[in-house]
C-alpha cells in the first residue's frame, strides 16, 4: 500500500492540472446534469454558505434529485454503490428494520443502533442533525440534493462526524404552481407513488406539500418446518415483549411505508426570509430479511441440547447432566415467565423433542423456518424553522430552531428455527430539541468570508430490550434512560489574499453532558438455578430469593434481585476542540489544489447490553481523527470534464469496537487504527447528450495497537478464521470500490427523448463483523442497475422500465456470530428486480 499511496500523491497534481483522466478524486458533481455549454454545477452547502462544488475544498460527492432518480437511489442507504470510500447498509445486527442506518465513511462509522452509540457519519435533514441510526436511512423523496462529506466534519457540524457527514436538502417550494410526482410498480408486487405540489399562497409566501407511499411483501419466505411432534407447547408470546405482531408464516423484508411533509417559505424580497417545515412518516415493516447461517453446540445450545437429547454426559460445550438442565429449566420457578419450557426432562426420545442444530439451517438464502415475531414499526416526525436576516450587504445572521421525535417497536425471530432460541425485540422512544445561530460574512471586496455560530441540541429517550435465549433459558429485560445535553461554540474562516492563494482556519470547542440509567436483569432467574443446582447453601432455596443468595449470585440491589445495575443515573462529561487548518491554490480559474488538516472526535458514553451482574455499567470514552488531505478538483475542456481527487491519512485513535463477550455485545475503546487512501470522481460530457460518471475509492485501513485485554487471536477452527489485532483490517472497509455509469441521451424526430443509462459498481471484500467471522465475511461484489426511459417532447411525463443488481448478486448485508447463544445469522442483499415508473411534472 505504501507505494501506491506515495505514487498517487505524486501524480494527483499534475494529473488534474493538465486533464488528464489517468487519477483524480471525489468530489466531482457526480450526476450533475449536462446543459449545452457542457456539465452543470451544483450548488452545495457544505461550508454553510451557497458554493459551487468545484469551489469547495472539501471531499464531496454531490448528487441532484435527477441524477438520485434515474439512478434509482431510493434511499439513504443506495448511496453506498455510487459514493466511493462510503459503506451504507439498510439495516444493522438484530435491529429488526431497514430504516437503521449502518454508515461508514473513509473506515469510520458505526453499526449498532442502541441508545447509547452514537453514529460516526453524521445524517442531517435541512442543517438538522438526525442523532439516531435508527430512522437515519431516509427515504429520499422531495429530494433537492444530498451531499456526502468525507472525512472529520468537527469544526463546521460538531460531534459525531468523525467519519463524516450526509446532507439532505430538501425541496423549496417555487412562486409558481407545481406538481411533480411519479408511480412506480415492480417485483414482489411493489406499488410506490411519491409527489410534491408547490401551492403560492400569498405575494412572498409559498408553500409545498409531499407525500411517498410505498408497499411491498418480503423477499425471504418463511416455511413450515416439516418433522418432529408437538414440541413447541408453550406460545412464543408466553415471553416478555415489546408487543407481538406478524407471527408465523409470511415474509421478511417488506414494507408498508408512508410519509409527508409540508413546508411554507416566506420571502417578500427584502431582508428577512422565513421557512417553516414539519415531517410525518410511519414506516410498518416485517423485519429485515434473516437468514440462519450455522448454529453451534455450545453453552445456552449445549445446555438445550443436553435436556433434549437425553445424555448424561453433556452435550458440546453444555453443563453436564440432563438434571442439571431439568433442574434449571423449570416452569415458573422465579417468575410467572416460562424458562427452558417443552425440554424432554423425562429423557424419552419419544417426545419428539427437537434438538436446536443445522437441521434448520435451509439449503435457499431467500427461506427461514423462524416462526416468532416479524415487525418493525416506527413513527417520526418533527418541526424546523429557519430564519434568515440580511444585516447588511457582507453579512447575515441564521437561526435554526428543530424539534423532532421518534418512536419505534421491533421484533425479531433470528434462530431462524420454530423454537424460540433467539428473539429480541426492541422498544424506543426519543425526542430531540436543537437551536443553531450562525453569523455568515465576508469582507475585503469578498476576499474574506466567515462564519461564526453557536449550537445547542437535547436529547432524551429511552432504550428497552427484551431477549430470550435457548427457550427463555436466559431472558433479558433490558430497561434504559440516556440523556444529552451538548452545548458548541465554532467558525471559520477563508481567506484569499490573492488570486492564487486562499487559506482557511477554523474549530469548535463542544461542552457535553450525558447521564444513562440501566436497570438489565434476567426475567428468568438464570444465576440463582445454577447457584441451586450446584449446592450452593444460601441458595438452596430460591423462591423467594434471600439476600444471602442475591449476594452470593453477585447481585448488588437489594429488594431487586434480579437487576444488575444499582439504581440511579450515571453521568459523563466530554470536551473537545475540533481545528482545521487549509491552503488553496488556484494555478487557474478551472483548477484548484488544497490541503487540509482537521480532527473530530465521536461521543462516549456506556454498554447498555446485558452482561454480568456489576454495580455500574461499564463506559468507554470518546473516539478521536486527525485527517491529512491533499485534494484536486477541476473543470476542463470548455467544462465538458471535472476531475477531483484527494489522498488522505487518518490516525484514528481509541476506537469504539463492538466484542462478543458471552452472550452481549460490549464496547470498549480497543486501541487505534491508521487508514490510508485515495478517492477519484469524474464526470464527462465528451458529447451532447452522452456523459460518463466514474469513481474508484482504494482504503488501507488497519489497527496499529489493539489493547489485550480487546484482542480476538486470529484462529482458524470451528469459528473459521478471524482476528482483531495488530494488523487487521477494519470493519465495513472494503479496499477497491469502483463505479461507472454511462447515460445516453437520444432526441427522437417528434421531439422527444430516450435516455438509456446503466450502472456498476466493483467492491472488494469486508468484514461484517469487528472479528470478521468467515461466515459474516461479504465477499467481492459486482453490482450492475440499468433503466430505459422515454420521454415526451415537452418533458411534462416520462416513462422507465429499469432494473437492480441485474446479476442478482446475493451478499450478507449484516450480521452477527452469536457463539454463546448457538448460532450465526444475517441479512442478504435484496435479489435482481425490476420496476417501471410514469413519472410527471407540470
Amino acid at each position: 500500500m505504501k507505494g501506491v499511496w506515495f505514487s498517487a500523491a505524486a501524480i494527483l497534481p499534475f494529473a488534474v492540472m493538465s486533464g488528464s483522466p489517468a487519477l483524480a478524486q471525489g468530489q466531482a458533481a457526480e450526476g450533475a446534469d449536462t446543459d449545452a455549454g457542457g456539465i452543470a454545477e451544483i450548488v452545495v452547502t457544505a461550508q454553510k454558505r451557497a458554493e459551487n462544488v468545484q469551489d469547495v475544498p472539501i471531499a464531496i460527492s454531490a448528487f441532484t434529485s435527477d441524477a438520485l432518480q434515474e439512478r434509482a437511489v431510493a434511499s439513504v442507504a443506495a448511496l453506498s454503490n455510487i459514493a466511493p470510500n462510503v459503506t451504507l447498509d439498510a439495516g444493522t445486527p438484530f435491529s429488526g428494520s431497514s430504516a437503521v442506518l449502518s454508515a461508514f465513511i473513509r473506515g469510520i462509522g458505526a453499526n449498532d443502533f442502541a441508545f447509547n452509540i452514537d453514529p460516526g457519519v453524521g445524517v442531517y435533514l435541512d442543517g438538522v442533525y438526525l442523532a439516531r441510526s435508527v430512522g437515519a436511512n431516509q427515504e429520499l423523496a422531495d429530494v433537492e440534493r444530498i451531499e456526502v462529506l468525507k472525512g472529520p466534519q468537527g469544526t463546521l457540524f460538531g460531534r459525531n462526524t468523525i467519519g463524516g457527514a450526509i446532507s439532505i436538502v430538501t425541496h423549496d417550494p417555487g412562486d409558481e404552481f407545481r406538481f411533480k410526482g411519479d408511480v412506480t410498480t415492480g417485483s414482489f408486487g411493489l406499488l410506490q407513488a411519491r409527489g410534491t405540489a408547490d401551492i403560492p399562497l400569498a405575494d412572498g409566501l409559498s408553500s409545498s406539500v409531499a407525500f411517498s407511499i410505498r408497499n411491498r411483501r418480503g423477499y425471504l419466505k418463511r416455511l413450515q418446518y416439516q418433522g418432529g411432534g408437538d414440541y413447541n407447547v408453550e406460545p412464543i408470546t408466553a415471553y416478555k415483549a415489546a408487543g407481538y405482531g406478524n407471527i408465523g408464516p409470511g415474509t421478511e423484508g417488506g414494507d408498508d411505508n408512508w410519509s409527508s411533509r409540508v413546508k411554507l417559505v416566506y420571502d417578500p424580497g427584502g431582508s428577512v426570509r422565513f421557512t417553516l417545515s414539519g415531517d410525518y412518516s410511519k414506516i410498518h415493516q416485517s423485519q429485515i430479511a434473516n437468514k440462519l447461517i450455522k448454529t453451534f453446540p455450545f453453552v445456552f445450545a449445549g445446555t438445550y441440547n443436553c435436556a433434549i437429547m437425553g445424555e448424561t454426559d453433556g452435550c458440546g460445550d453444555g453443563p453436564p447432566s440432563v438434571a442439571f438442565a431439568g433442574g434449571i429449566g423449570g416452569l415458573h420457578t422465579i417468575t410467572d415467565l416460562p424458562g427452558l419450557f417443552g425440554v424432554n426432562v423425562d429423557a424419552d426420545p419419544t417426545n419428539d423433542r427437537l434438538p436446536y442444530d443445522d437441521r434448520f439451517v435451509t439449503d435457499d438464502i431467500d427461506t427461514s423456518y423462524a416462526n416468532g415475531n416479524n415487525f418493525s414499526n416506527m413513527r417520526t416526525y418533527g418541526v424546523a424553522g429557519t430564519a434568515t436576516f440580511d444585516l447588511n450587504d457582507d453579512v447575515q445572521l441564521k437561526s435554526i430552531t428543530a424539534y423532532r421525535e421518534l418512536h419505534w417497536v421491533s421484533a425479531m425471530d433470528l434462530d431462524g428455527s420454530p423454537l424460540n432460541f433467539l428473539h429480541t425485540s426492541f422498544e424506543m422512544n426519543q425526542w430531540q430539541f436543537s437551536q443553531e445561530f450562525q453569523l455568515l460574512g465576508s469582507a475585503l471586496d469578498k476576499r474574506l468570508n466567515y462564519v461564526l455560530g453557536a449550537y445547542y441540541f437535547k436529547e432524551a429517550g429511552d432504550l428497552h430490550d427484551y431477549v430470550t435465549f435457548a427457550q427463555g433459558l436466559l431472558q433479558v429485560d433490558g430497561p434504559n434512560d440516556l440523556k444529552t445535553e451538548n452545548y458548541a461554540v465554532f467558525g471559520q474562516i477563508d481567506f484569499r489574499p490573492v488570486d492564487q492563494f486562499g487559506i482557511t482556519i477554523g474549530g469548535r470547542y463542544t461542552h457535553e453532558n450525558k447521564a444513562f440509567e440501566g436497570a438489565q436483569g434476567d426475567a428468568n432467574g438464570l444465576t440463582y438455578k445454577i447457584l441451586q443446582q450446584f449446592g450452593v447453601p444460601e441458595c438452596a432455596v430460591i423462591v423467594p430469593i434471600s439476600d444471602e443468595c442475591r449476594v452470593a449470585a453477585g447481585y448488588f440491589v437489594p429488594g431487586q434481585p434480579l437487576r444488575y445495575y444499582i439504581a440511579g443515573m450515571q453521568h459523563k462529561k466530554f470536551n473537545n476542540f475540533s481545528p482545521k487548518v487549509g491552503v488553496q491554490y488556484h494555478p487557474n480559474d478551472d483548477v484548484m489544489l488544497y490541503a487540509s488538516w482537521s480532527k473530530g472526535y465521536k461521543t462516549g458514553g456506556w454498554t447498555t447490553r446485558l452482561s454480568n451482574p456489576l454495580d455500574f455499567a461499564p463506559g468507554f470514552d470518546e473516539e478521536k481523527a486527525t485527517t491529512w488531505e491533499l485534494g484536486a478538483k477541476s473543470t476542463l475542456l470548455d467544462r465538458r470534464l471535472q476531475l477531483n481527487g484527494a489522498l488522505f491519512q487518518t490516525n484514528y485513535k481509541g476506537i469504539q469496537l463492538n466484542f462478543q463477550q458471552g452472550v452481549s455485545p460490549v464496547i470498549q475503546n480497543a486501541g487505534d487504527a491508521r487508514i490510508r487512501g485515495f478517492e477519484v470522481e469524474m464526470v464527462a460530457a465528451p458529447v451532447d447528450g452522452f456523459t460518463i460518471n466514474g469513481s474508484v475509492g482504494y482504503l488501507d485501513a488497519y489497527y496499529t495497537r489493539v489493547d489485550a485485554g480487546a484482542q480476538v487471536a486470529p484462529a482458524t477452527g470451528v469459528f473459521g478464521a478471524y482476528g482483531v489485532v495488530p494488523g487487521a483490517t477494519l470493519p465495513k472497509t472494503p479496499k477497491w470500490k469502483f463505479n461507472i455509469s454511462p447515460r445516453l441521451e437520444v432526441p427522437l424526430g417528434n421531439g422527444g427523448k430516450i435516455i438509456a443509462l446503466a450502472d456498476y459498481t466493483h467492491s472488494s471484500k469486508l468484514k461484517n463483523d469487528t472479528e470478521g467471522y468467515f461466515l459474516l465475511m461479504r465477499g467481492a461484489t459486482d453490482i450492475v442497475n440499468a433503466s430505459l426511459t422515454y420521454r415526451e417532447p415537452n418533458g411534462r411525463w416520462d416513462v422507465t422500465v429499469g432494473g437492480t443488481n441485474l446479476t442478482d448478486e446475493r451478499y450478507l448485508v449484516t450480521g452477527q456470530a452469536q457463539f454463546a447463544g448457538g448460532q450465526a445469522y444475517g441479512t442478504y442483499s435484496r435479489p435482481a428486480e425490476w420496476y417501471a415508473r410514469l413519472s410527471v411534472d407540470f
